[in-house]
């Protein structure tokens, strides 16, 4: 006999899932499109028309489709490969923490090289670039996942840094249940992906009560009880309109993110 609460989680879990499908369909039309000009700006200039095109990728009337696909869900757009993943620089030996400092208070992160050496690695390079500072967390779900995404540019959900990350570490949290899912526990900060393996960038996720979701997502991370404390006061304000899924209502921006061998 399945509860109500089993079902309300699966449920939640079905509606990201198809929300993930949606956004890379929605991708792959932007691409397709942009592909297709291109090509006839090619032409274009091959035969000496004096004129051009700027192509940045996005299409009116795509850019409305991609953004109504891309409504808030526990895994970012993937980000086009089209810079390389960096290189290899951290001591895989050690740990790291990384702290965000946001204007809903501080959140320290223990991380651990050894278990996800290619999450802390991007994460370390993409901090001490600055790549953080100043971003939005964009995401609140109150209902049947209870988490707090954060790390994308865009503020939107869509956002990236251009390369993708293999998966890490996704047998840390056992093995999956009959419903697919394992828990992942309050405190648990994890990476973000379509949906697919190794699409990870740079958004993130923080899991302020245990949530159980499908052991995909890169679990690389461990908030300290203040940070888990903040978060869990950004819940307690909801979300954005009284809806369970969406923008906090506390607006949560992180001023400065940095990463340092603990």
């Amino acid at each position: 006999m399945v509860s109500s609460d089993q079902r309300r989680r699966q449920l939640a879990r079905e509606k990201f899932e198809r929300q993930q499908q949606r956004r890379e369909e929605a991708r792959r039309r932007t691409r397709r499109l942009a592909v297709i000009i291109a090509s006839s700006v090619a032409v274009v200039a091959a035969i000496g028309a004096g004129a051009y095109v700027s192509v940045d990728g996005d299409d009116g009337g795509d850019k409305k489709t991609a953004d109504a696909a891309a409504s808030p869900s526990a895994s970012p757009s993937a980000s086009e490969s089209s810079v390389p993943e960096p290189a290899m620089k951290i001591d895989k030996k050690a740990k790291y923490s990384m702290s965000l400092k946001t204007s809903q208070g501080d959140i320290a992160i223990t991380m651990d090289a050894a278990k996800t050496p290619h999450t802390t690695n991007s994460f370390k390079s993409l901090a001490d670039k600055g790549y953080f500072d100043g971003t939005k967390c964009h995401r609140l779900t109150t209902q049947g996942i209870f988490v707090l995404q954060c790390g994308d540019p865009k503020g939107d959900g869509t956002g990236g840094p251009g390369y993708t990350i293999p998966d890490e570490n996704l047998t840390a949290l056992g093995k999956a249940g009959d419903d697919g899912s394992v828990t992942y526990p309050a405190g648990t900060v994890a990476m973000a992906n379509t949906g697919q393996p190794g699409t990870g960038g740079s958004q993130f996720f923080l899991v302020y009560k245990d949530t159980k979701l499908p052991p995909s997502y890169t679990p690389f991370g461990t908030m300290d009880e203040a940070g888990l404390k903040a978060v869990k006061k950004i819940a307690e304000a909801g979300v954005t309109g009284g809806a369970a899924d969406g923008a906090p209502k506390k607006t949560v921006t992180v001023e400065k993110a940095a990463v340092e061998k603990a």
